[in-house]
């Protein structure tokens, strides 16, 4: 059958002013890597962006929704902490540690799609799971 997460990626939702995503994935993680694909998705041109740096990083979080509002946060603070345009994302789950890592590139205006996003919220955070299809969701803001 493959890898369903291709299939499914990420959408948006009108929410005001702000911006619903939505990512699907055929595990968890597939669908937090979706999430965080939409969102970057928002500010970036994701094609254009060349995986040239890495960062790792780690988290505990027993809650999938809270785990999801972390992950989302916290790959925005270290693409701004290290000035970094991130497109492609990777999240493993051992328990209640969660150990993320993303690629991208020094950040430059070419790629910026001229809208920013100043963090994933709680409002209409959710994590679900649906006839095999995971989905995470959340508004964030812009």
């Amino acid at each position: 059958m493959g890898n369903m997460s291709d299939i499914y990626d990420y959408e948006y939702f009108d929410h005001d002013a702000d911006v619903g995503i939505v990512g699907r994935g055929s595990s968890l993680e597939s669908a937090f890597e979706s999430a965080a694909k939409a969102m970057f998705a928002v500010m970036l041109d994701l094609e254009a962006v060349k995986p040239e740096k890495e960062v790792v990083f780690e988290f505990e979080e027993e809650d999938p929704e809270l785990a999801l509002f972390t992950w989302l946060n916290k790959l925005l603070v270290l693409a701004r902490e290290y000035d970094l345009a991130l497109g492609k994302f990777h999240l493993v789950r051992q328990g209640n540690k969660w150990i993320g890592k993303a690629w991208g590139q020094p950040w430059s205006t070419d790629l910026e799609r001229g809208t920013e996003v100043k963090g994933a919220t709680f409002t209409m955070l959710s994590v679900e799971q649906e006839n095999g299809v995971w989905q995470a969701r959340c508004v964030v803001d812009v």
